[in-house]
């Protein structure tokens, strides 16, 4: 069951106070529609009633996936408890195997639920994004250019195509715009493989975070 509550936001603009609606948990099965505006970021998104300015609000939120077995937890301020934590990874375990994730802001959680609905691993995307980059910034015009691209926050876009010819763009910035590159299936796969022979690199416990911390830290 999704989970409302109300909270009391600032508008960025004007300062006013305003309450809102904030989702504490979704289960896709149930609210498929909730799902899509968070895909799209909407659900996060909120108008100021004085002076219309669309403001971002950043909130704690459970996404459950109980068809593909995935939970992702957005905990903007920090950890919460590991007691609590292991609680629900018990309650999951007890359901059948769940991937469990944990995310800091809204941008890297309507990402997680991309890659997974694209039937894609993470950690393998992960991976990707790493290599893609270090590649991307050994061909660039100028050492500026490469700092900017090794700095710059790459995210999974999508992925096209069938069988052999499949393809996955990701994008970032650079340049003051957005930049997108296609990288061929071969690479995931070969990332795939890496991390199968080295099972011990990915991170265990409640809710591991597989992030570009994550992969910076064994790539090193």
């Amino acid at each position: 069951m999704s989970i409302t509550a109300e909270a009391i936001a600032p508008c960025s603009k004007c300062g006013t106070q305003h309450k809102i609606t904030i989702y504490r948990s979704i289960n896709t099965a149930e609210n498929p529609e909730i799902k899509e505006k968070l895909k799209d970021g909407s659900l996060f998104v909120w108008e100021c009633p004085e002076c219309h300015q669309k403001n971002l609000a950043k909130y704690e939120i459970l996404y459950h996936d109980p068809e593909k077995k995935i939970m992702i937890w957005l905990l903007p301020s920090g950890d919460l408890p590991e007691s609590q934590m292991n609680a629900i990874r018990n309650h999951t375990e007890a359901m059948g195997n769940y991937i469990l994730r944990r995310v800091g802001d809204t941008g890297s959680l309507m990402e997680k639920v991309l890659i997974f609905d694209a039937g894609l691993d993470d950690a393998v995307i992960e991976m990707c994004k790493y290599v893609t980059k270090t590649e991307l910034a050994g061909k660039a015009a100028n050492p500026s250019q490469a700092e900017e691209i090794k700095n710059a926050a790459f995210h999974f876009f999508r992925m096209e195509g069938d069988g052999d010819n499949r393809f996955i763009t990701l994008i970032y910035p650079a340049d003051n715009r957005m930049q997108s590159v296609n990288i061929g299936y071969n690479v995931y796969e070969d990332c795939a493989g890496i991390l199968q022979r080295n099972p011990d690199i990915i991170p265990t416990g409640p809710f591991p975070a597989i992030d570009s911390g994550w992969i910076y830290s064994i790539m090193k």
